[in-house]
């Protein structure tokens, strides 16, 4: 019984724990251990044992909680708070400049613009979220929308606090949602691989293949057993910490006791950007990790806001890459691929070469316009490098090597697969085949169905698509919903048990979100992040069946191209039979419930200084319930800056923007003047 232990023995625990936490950063994050590993271990022994006696004290952000849990079934998923969005990329000096520029032309009357530079790890992006200081949550970047959750897996990694420190920070958030990626050191990865071959296993292609299969491991005891580290270097939501810039923001990561890469240079202006990127290109192949790169990012918080995001990336961040690891290779032939949109994709067969770890074999060709521009032949010795260190790509041929027996390749006139007519639409460089029931469009747009993401039906492996396609089982993606366990069966490794458990899948699936849903048609240039700034301004189905143009492109993120894409979708008839079905079959599209907007719907707020009669978290609810904002920065669309006691520089700047500023009084007036109207 939990009552029986005497307070000798909790404050005990609690004091191994905290010596523990302590060593362990110490160790990992700072490289700087206070006491010997004999006597760590000897720690850990004697906690181990006290909380083997009294299992009531164990508890997940324990330090004995490293080894690993019992294997899970399968990864569940989880949404981010704010969307984990791409970057931009730059490749040279010129790309890097160009992006300043847009920064300048954005902001239209910006000063001096800053920036941080911050070494690109080549490892695998993570959300880690902690309440009150305790690690609850660890998920992957995913789609950027959604992530799989892999808290047990993350726990096992040292450099990962369990607990953050409020010794050196002063104060804890109550949520902060920390941004990092997790990696394994070159030393790391020779060990493993060394490990793994004494086993007879297979050897890992590079660090990062290494780190992603780690973390992606059911059984989180293996994971234990992988030298995972991690470096943080931004945040996500946070509460009860208003940061000025990026560097104030990773100075406080340091102090609450998280990882941060020591080689980032923050303040800095582009031209100190550009040369840093020089310095760290020489000093890469001596870091005991791999880089891939330098993310420039604006400094100033409130300026980022300003910038702002397009659908995929923010505008003001961007990565330069490294140039590439080139080697030369063979072109063996090339085919033609056909995508979910009826777009053709040549792709080259290379004879196989190894580029920085990977062994590549075939190498995007992108288009007719790319062959023709660099006079690509079959039987051409070229050089391919992996674009930004991960897409092979052909860079040139060699012409010496050229023997006189290359054969010149053509695009075709008709589609490779269905033999349907092929045209290249005005200002486009790609040729796509206009035949909507083409087999490959079907099974790439049921792949595209099935996926996480969207329906996400497990069983549903891009093999069994190609089969039912084939045997004219599937021609939409409406047809999954008719299935049966007889025709199930007669597909090749498909036995009665297996056609239970698709069929199963199929129906759980049905119960679906509107965003999901929309994203689950493949819509051209309609991605997850499109498909979410869409469904939260509709609401329902039935809109999109109705809605202007003009109506979509006044959605923030939303522009004229995926509007007239959506708007074209729709319009087709054949589009709307293919949902009618589906609704028919079962599937139901869950929408939000819709309500009154608050009495602050689209006002934005932002707090500073030390309120007397209400707490930070109190304001922000009452200014959330009524449907209003809270901003981080002052910037120009800030409509109110709430002031208490030291208000610091947000005030002065609120002042220099013409904001309204208001006290805490004056706060509360405004809240009960908007309840009573």
């Amino acid at each position: 019984m939990s009552d029986s232990i005497r307070p000798q023995i909790r404050e005990k625990v609690e004091k191994l724990r905290k010596i523990l936490h302590w060593s362990n950063y110490r160790y990992y994050v700072l490289d700087d251990p206070e006491i010997s590993d004999v006597e760590y271990d000897r720690l850990m022994q004697e906690l181990n044992q006290l909380e083997k006696r009294w299992p009531a004290l164990l508890a997940p952000d324990s330090p004995t909680q490293r080894v690993g849990a019992p294997p899970l079934d399968k990864f569940e998923t989880v949404a981010h708070t704010l969307p984990m969005l791409s970057l931009d990329n730059a490749f040279n000096d010129s790309d890097v400049l160009a992006f300043d520029r847009k920064v300048r032309r954005l902001l239209k009357d910006a000063g001096t613009i800053y920036y941080t530079a911050e070494p690109k790890m080549d490892g695998v992006a993570v959300e880690l979220v902690y309440e009150s200081g305790k690690l609850v949550m660890a998920s992957t970047r995913g789609d950027g929308i959604r992530g799989e959750v892999i808290t047990r897996n993350v726990r096992t990694i040292r450099s990962v606090p369990l607990v953050l420190h409020a010794e050196r920070s002063g104060r804890i958030p109550r949520i902060i949602e920390v941004r990092g990626e997790i990696f394994i050191s070159q030393e790391g990865f020779r060990q493993l691989n060394q490990k793994r071959l004494r086993k007879s296993l297979p050897l890992f292609a590079n660090p990062r293949n290494a780190a992603a299969g780690s973390l992606r491991q059911l059984d989180s005891r293996i994971t234990a057993k992988r030298p995972l580290e991690i470096f943080c270097y931004g945040v996500g939501r946070v509460t009860d910490i208003v940061f000025e810039s990026h560097h104030e923001m990773l100075e406080v990561l340091k102090k609450l006791g998280l990882r941060v890469n020591s080689l980032i240079r923050s303040p800095i202006t582009i031209e100190k950007a550009i040369e840093y990127h020089k310095e760290l290109d020489e000093k890469r192949r001596k870091l005991p990790y791999d880089i891939d790169g330098m993310v420039i990012k604006v400094d100033s918080l409130a300026i980022q806001h300003n910038l702002g995001a397009t659908s995929r990336s923010p505008r003001w961040a961007v990565a330069y890459k490294f140039k590439a690891v080139q080697e030369t290779s063979r072109v063996l032939d090339i085919e033609i691929q056909v995508g979910r949109t009826g777009i053709l994709t040549p792709v080259a067969h290379l004879k196989p070469v190894n580029i920085g770890g990977v062994s590549v074999r075939r190498a995007t060709l992108h288009n007719e316009d790319e062959i023709q521009r660099k006079d690509i032949r079959i039987g051409d010795t070229v050089l391919v490098q992996r674009a930004g260190d991960v897409i092979p790509e052909i860079v040139k041929v060699i012409d010496a090597k050229r023997t006189g027996e290359e054969k010149i390749f053509n695009m075709p006139v008709s589609c490779p697969v269905c033999g349907s007519e092929v045209i290249r639409e005005k200002g486009e460089a790609a040729l796509r085949c206009i035949n909507a029931g083409c087999p490959a469009q079907v099974k790439e747009r049921i792949k595209h169905f099935a996926a996480k993401g969207a329906f996400d039906i497990e069983g549903m492996g891009d093999k069994l698509v190609d089969q039912m396609v084939n045997n004219g089982y599937l021609m939409s993606y409406a047809d999954i919903f008719i299935l049966d366990k007889e025709k199930l069966q007669t597909l090749e490794r498909m036995g009665p048990k297996s056609a239970v458990n698709l069929i199963n899948a199929i129906e759980n699936s049905k119960m679906i979100n509107f965003r999901r849903f929309l994203f689950s048609l493949g819509i051209r240039h309609v991605g997850e992040h499109v498909a979410n700034l869409i469904a939260g301004q509709l609401k329902k189905m039935d809109r999109l069946y109705s809605v202007t143009p003009s109506e979509l492109e006044s959605i923030e993120g939303v522009g004229p191209v995926v509007a007239e894409s959506v708007g074209d979708f729709f319009s087709k008839k054949e589009n709307r039979v293919i949902i009618d079905r589906m609704i028919t079959a079962g599937v139901k599209i869950t929408t939000p419930e819709t309500r009154e907007a608050g009495v602050l719907a689209g006002k934005i707020f932002v707090l500073t200084g030390s309120l007397k009669q209400l707490t930070r978290n109190e304001a922000k609810k009452m200014i959330e319930s009524a449907d209003g904002k809270v901003g981080g920065a002052v910037t120009r669309n800030t409509d109110y800056l709430v002031y208490g006691q030291a208000p610091g520089s947000k005030l002065e700047r609120a002042k220099i923007l013409g904001v309204k500023i208001i006290d805490e009084q004056g706060f509360q007036d405004l809240i009960t003047d908007n309840l009573m109207k």
